[in-house]
């Protein structure tokens, strides 16, 4: 990585157009572009040489001390030396110790050298450095070894790169040579293909070593180290003809390439046969238990007949084996109460995988096709992605590493690129351009991760980029620079799920590769490439809702209530009338605003409606969701394409959705067997012209035997091919749907176990909790505040409401928050501040937790003042360090036995917040505001306005934009939102012109907002400086593919200006006459307003008296939160008085 600057297929390109007969790629400890060198070696007519630069640690070193790693060029001859060759470069990084560079001991090769040629590797060699060291015995020691482990396979190596080791030492290695009669080489390692290159490679270099291009003392790239020419090769070596000529005798001697094999799979039956016969059992036990399980007649000879022909297409294509692996760990993982997801991708068709509990989905009552996963008119490997429960994932692959080996089954290797705005950044980084003035540039470059743009792309197409790229030399230097590194690859890591199992150790069949963050070999080969080298990949996917669910199920356990999903019926009203609402935040695959919107326009009321949704709500087939609405809602009436698609399509109300629809539909009109049909949908997906015309031509031919016109066949060809181009996989969709469903119904039933299982896997995730949170007051469910006393590390469940997680709060740390609650179930609840200092352990609790913990209000239930115990943090850990001092015994973790006492712990009595600095702690601790919101201190004043909240905002419905006549946009409705300024910046957009971009947020969540009028832009600023409230008039748009509408704010009033024009009337309730003294002393100083006081006291005779205080009283929501304080008040209104209403009179 960041060293060679040739893609492999460049190599071979080079190669032929330098007229080579052969090339040799040799990467450092690694095979990784073997594959992908050979197959593009071999187009271009070039003899691909596999081979690696192999890192080596010179004999002698001291012990306990790293030995000198020189390197050894090795390169395979036949099929052995590729196999020794994966078993040495695998053993240099899983067989050293892992803080160390990857190598071998030099013993290591014993053995492990047949079949392979070695160069001594120039001044990367051992050879070469010990002779330009003096150390001339050293070196033919050396030699001897390599001489006893390459008989007549050893060459010396030599380059003339104006390498200062090399030139040192030319004349003794070739002394040397002629001493041993061995054979010389000539080289010239290169590293990228053209000589102007070559400042792109330094950089590149830089990169790797975080150095700067400026800096001198760092690695140099070489000038030379390009593909140079062979008449260029011959020139530089006139003296040493041989050596050129042994380069051909190499190339001569070598003969093989990375080898492609058929699938390889260990076998639970011994045999093919036996796995044969293992399928067919296994296969009809279980749908004989999935039959028995159904309510209901049964139409059990469709199901027999559909598993037999299953059967025999999976057994003829020879893949039992697979099916019975994936059955094996997944019937592992249900045993031991790990949740599976009911399926994933287009297997979920296949009654073989519904028998053998692979899924959970019975295909025959969902219409799914096995065709559509294994199709026998094409043979490709099947291909299960199995979803786990996340956080229990790894037991699976522990299971299957255990069952089959450790060293049989590996990860797989990705490669990170350098992409167009990284690669900006690093080369920017090494040029020591400014971090701002790059960073700029680089977000210039539009990301769009469906249509990626390159350097130069955006450079013709971005006229900013342009002008500054011409403008600019330290700028035209960077994007030239930078586009030549655009695309190499910059790092490796592990492909998400993928894990390949072999029949032998890995390293027999592929090479292999450390990932650091894992204990896991990795293949150095990439998904592609590991299939082609013969293994199978099976995806362990972790699906956060599977854990969710099992949360969930496991509260309701705790309350005597058992829950088993999969025996739920899919007809539940509650849950449709759930999803009719639109209330779904937190269900899987129906939580986005969009699909809210959808949800309730179009409201589903069966199982099938949801796979609809699932499949529809995408770029593309989303533009008929308003069709599919009101055909189903008898809005619009249905049609057919043909009266004899009426069968297939009716479910989703004569609209193509599916591809298994596509499928049927050729089947149904033109006589294509599935195989067949499937064939045509992928064809119809490449839009190749030759491919489609044939199809064409087969399906007017089929259709004719229906009696259907060639106009007509030729009209639904043409239908049927626009609709291949989106159509979703039924069998996925009807998954995710079930999944969905589920989650639903926990929502709908159960919704504080809901909530808390939801949260508990969203900890770290303070917008998700805010969500959450804001969703919980909308349906009711109150959310209690964390409290050392009650709370639990994680989110739990007390009674109908949620407990605030301690471990959630930010700063505090999950694992201290889990030994806080060990010691309050161990020695019962905190009487008091004192008696939790005299426990807590005050090394591995700190000042910031304290604080994070007091500010959300977690010591309200043994010292109210939160303001006092914020302020306090300090002395109540030294009130704890001096318990813990003199305690005897201080050794039991983070909490112990309080036997000493110490001065009692004083709060400060100055300390008191007022309820913007309360809300201002409560967001520090939470991340959000959790109580109420700034916005909230002026409820008042928005509903005087009629605002609206975000939420609300979101579920509007958004028309699309409007031009006039003369094409001009018209101006979009405008809504009111009250909203706190959070933040606002400048932006210039691609056209120059300036804009305001500003954070918002209210109660319901945070939202980004532009603004392109200036004056409206700098009142924003304004705003955002004071940290305001204000009233926005806004209006929404929403792009073509966009879900969440976008926000552009059309003016702004601040509510500090608005409570001055509003009149406001505030109610206090209480049965006490004392309180009235006590309000009259706290209003005392709240005169010179407009305020309107009103006193509701309730007589001892049941009555109710109304008194008029005053009307020029200074009010808001500060004054509420004082007078609530009052202990004899019982309820506290603020609102606006309504103008009075004039009437005509005549």
């Amino acid at each position: 990585m960041l060293e060679g600057a040739i893609d492999p297929k460049a190599i071979a390109k080079q190669a032929r157009a330098l007229g080579f007969p052969a090339a040799a790629i040799t990467d450092r400890n690694g095979l990784y572009g073997a594959m992908a060198f050979s197959d593009a070696a071999k187009k271009e007519g070039v003899q691909p040489i596999v081979g690696a630069m192999l890192g080596v640690v010179r004999p002698g070193a001291a012990e306990g001390k790293a030995g000198i790693v020189d390197w050894l060029a090795l390169y395979a001859q036949d099929e052995k030396g590729y196999d020794n060759l994966c078993e040495l470069v695998s053993a240099a990084h899983l067989e050293r110790p892992g803080h160390e560079d990857a190598h071998v001991p030099l013993d290591r090769l014993e053995g492990k050298t047949d079949g392979l040629i070695a160069l001594t590797a120039g001044g990367e060699g051992a050879i070469t450095r010990l002779l330009a060291d003096g150390q001339a015995d050293a070196a033919r020691a050396y030699l001897d070894r390599l001489q006893a482990l390459f008989p007549d396979r050893l060459y010396i190596e030599l380059a003339r790169r104006g390498d200062a080791a090399e030139e040192a030492a030319e004349d003794a290695v070739i002394e040397l040579a002629y001493a041993r009669d061995l054979p010389l080489v000539a080289t010239n390692p290169a590293c990228f293909a053209e000589p102007d290159f070559h400042a792109a490679h330094d950089t590149m270099l830089c990169i790797a070593g975080s150095s700067y291009v400026d800096s001198d003392d760092r690695r140099r790239s070489s000038p030379d180290a390009w593909m140079k020419p062979a008449d260029e090769m011959v020139r530089l070596f006139e003296d040493l003809p041989e050596a050129i000529a042994n380069t051909l005798v190499v190339a001569q001697r070598c003969a093989v390439m990375a080898p492609y094999r058929k699938p390889i799979l260990p076998s639970l039956a011994g045999d093919r046969e036996g796995e044969a016969e293992m399928l067919r059992r296994d296969a009809r036990a279980g749908l004989e238990a999935r039959l028995a399980r159904m309510d209901g007649p049964v139409d059990r000879e469709a199901y027999s007949k559909r598993l037999e022909f299953e059967i025999d297409i999976i057994i003829r294509m020879g893949f039992p084996g697979y099916f019975l692996i994936v059955a094996d760990f997944i019937k592992w993982a249900k045993d031991h109460d790990i949740p599976v997801g009911p399926g994933r991708g287009s297997g979920a068709g296949s009654v073989v995988a519904w028998a053998l509990t692979i899924t959970d989905l019975d295909p025959l009552r969902l219409g799914l096709l096995f065709e559509r996963f294994l199709n026998p008119e094409r043979v490709s490997m099947p291909d299960f992605d199995i979803d786990f429960c996340e956080t229990r994932r790894g037991e699976v692959i522990s299971y299957v590493q255990n069952k089959y080996g450790r060293d049989h089954v590996a990860q797989i290797i990705t490669f990170g690129r350098l992409k167009a705005r990284a690669v900006l950044k690093d080369t920017g980084r090494v040029l020591q351009m400014s971090y701002g003035q790059v960073d700029r540039l680089a977000k210039l470059v539009p990301n769009h991760p469906t249509d990626p743009w390159t350097l130069d792309r955006a450079l013709n197409g971005v006229s900013e980029l342009a002008a500054e790229y011409k403008a600019d030399e330290q700028v035209k230097r960077l994007f030239d620079l930078a586009m030549k590194l655009e695309g190499l690859p910059r790092h490796s890591s592990t492909h998400a799920a993928g894990v390949v199992i072999g029949d032998r150790p890995l390293d027999k069949l592929v090479p292999l590769y450390r990932d650091p963050r894992s204990d896991m070999p990795v293949t150095q080969f990439d998904m592609k490439f590991v299939e082609g080298a013969g293994l199978v990949k099976f995806d362990f996917l972790g699906l956060k809702t599977l854990s969710v669910l099992q949360k969930a199920v496991h509260f309701l356990k705790q309350k005597g209530v058992d829950v088993d999903l999969a025996a739920l019926p899919w007809d539940d009203p509650e849950v449709y009338k759930l999803l009719q609402s639109g209330n779904t935040v937190g269900v899987f695959q129906l939580e986005s605003e969009g699909m809210r919107r959808t949800l309730s326009a179009v409201r589903p009321t069966c199982f099938e409606d949801i796979i609809a949704l699932v499949s529809l709500y995408r770029p593309g087939p989303m533009d008929n969701i308003p069709l599919f609405g009101d055909r189903k809602n008898g809005r619009a009436e249905i049609e057919y394409p043909h009266p004899l698609l009426e069968g297939i399509l009716k479910e989703t109300y004569g609209i193509f959705v599916y591809q298994e629809q596509v499928m049927q539909a050729a089947q149904i009109l033109a006589g294509y067997s599935l195989g067949e049909a499937d064939l045509l949908r992928r064809a119809m997906g490449k839009k190749i012209k030759a491919e489609m015309d044939a199809q064409r031509a087969r399906f007017v031919e089929g259709c004719a035997k229906q009696d259907i016109s060639a106009g007509k066949a030729n009209e639904l060809f043409d239908l049927i091919d626009k609709f291949a181009g989106y159509g979703f996989n039924k069998s996925h969709a009807a998954a995710y749907a079930l999944v969905a469903y589920h989650t639903a119904w926990m929502k709908a039933h159960h919704k504080p176990e809901f909530y808390a299982a939801s949260m508990c896997y969203d900890m770290a995730l303070t917008d998700k909790l805010s969500i959450f949170v804001d969703d919980m007051r909308r349906m009711g469910v109150p959310c209690l505040s964390p409290d050392v006393n009650h709370s639990e590390a994680e989110f739990s469940v007390e009674g109908d409401s949620v407990r605030y997680a301690l471990g959630a709060l930010k700063g505090v740390g999950e694992k201290a928050m889990e030994l806080l609650v060990a010691e309050r179930k161990r020695a019962g609840p905190f009487k008091s501040l004192d008696d939790f200092a005299d426990r807590v352990d005050p090394k591995l609790l700190n000042r910031r937790q304290l604080e994070s913990l007091a500010g959300a209000g977690a010591f309200d239930s043994i010292a109210s003042e939160r303001a006092g115990v914020h302020a306090a943090a300090e002395t109540i850990l030294a009130h704890a360090a001096t318990v813990a001092a003199a305690r005897e015994s201080g050794q039991g973790g983070l909490f112990g036995e309080a036997n000493v006492g110490a001065a009692p712990i004083r709060l400060p009595k100055t300390a008191i917040w007022s309820l913007v600095e309360r809300m201002a702690a409560e967001k520090e601790a939470f991340g959000f505001y959790f109580s109420s919101h700034p916005v909230d201190r002026f409820r008042h004043l928005a509903a005087a306005n009629r605002a609206k909240t975000y939420a609300e905002l979101m579920l509007m419905p958004v028309a699309e934009p409007q031009r006039s006549n003369d094409g001009r946009r018209v101006p979009a409705p405008t809504v009111t939102i009250a909203a706190l300024i959070e933040d606002a910046r400048w932006r210039t957009s691609a056209r120059g012109n300036r804009y305001m971009m500003a954070t918002c947020s209210d109660a319901t969540g945070q939202f980004i907002a532009t603004c392109f009028d200036d004056l409206a832009s700098e009142e924003i600023e304004k705003a955002a400086r004071a940290g305001e409230c204000a009233l926005l008039t806004v209006e929404l748009d929403k792009r073509p593919g966009e879900d969440t509408p976008r926000v552009t704010i059309r003016s702004l009033s601040p509510f500090a200006g608005l409570a001055d024009k509003t009149r406001l009337r505030l109610e206090v309730e209480t049965a006490d006459p004392s309180a009235l003294r006590a309000l009259a002393d706290l209003v005392a100083d709240q005169r010179g307003g407009r305020g309107e006081l009103r006193l509701r006291a309730r007589t001892p005779e049941g009555g109710i008296a109304h008194m008029l205080l005053g009307r020029d009283f200074n009010l808001d929501a500060e004054l509420v939160a004082r007078i609530e304080r009052l202990p004899a008040v019982d309820a506290v209104t603020l609102g606006a008085v309504e103008p009075p209403k004039l009437a005509l009179v005549g």
